[in-house]
C-alpha cells in the first residue's frame, strides 16, 4: 500500500506575463512541509527552488524579485 501525499496551494500562487511570454508562480507544500516555490513556463518547464520557505508570502516575494532581477526569460525554457 502508498500513502499519497496531500499537497496545500497557496492562495497566492499566479500568473506573471512579461516580455510576451507567461509563467505559472506555484507554492505549495504538504502537511508537514515548508513551501516549495517553482515557476513553469508554456512548455511546461519547471524552475524549483532548493530551499523550502517558511510563509508563502516569503515564496511569492522571492519569485516575483527574482523574474524582476534576472528577468522573465531565464525561466523560459526551450520550445522545441
Amino acid at each position: 500500500m502508498t500513502d499519497q501525499v496531500e499537497y496545500i496551494q497557496s492562495p497566492l500562487c499566479r500568473e506573471y506575463t512579461d516580455e510576451g511570454h507567461k509563467v505559472e508562480i506555484d507554492i505549495y507544500r504538504t502537511e508537514d512541509s515548508g513551501w516549495v516555490l517553482e515557476i513553469v513556463d508554456e512548455g511546461n518547464n519547471s524552475t524549483v527552488w532548493e530551499d523550502k520557505f517558511e510563509t508563502d508570502q516569503e515564496a511569492l516575494d522571492e519569485a516575483l524579485d527574482a523574474l524582476k532581477q534576472e528577468g522573465i526569460q531565464a525561466f523560459v525554457g526551450s520550445f522545441e
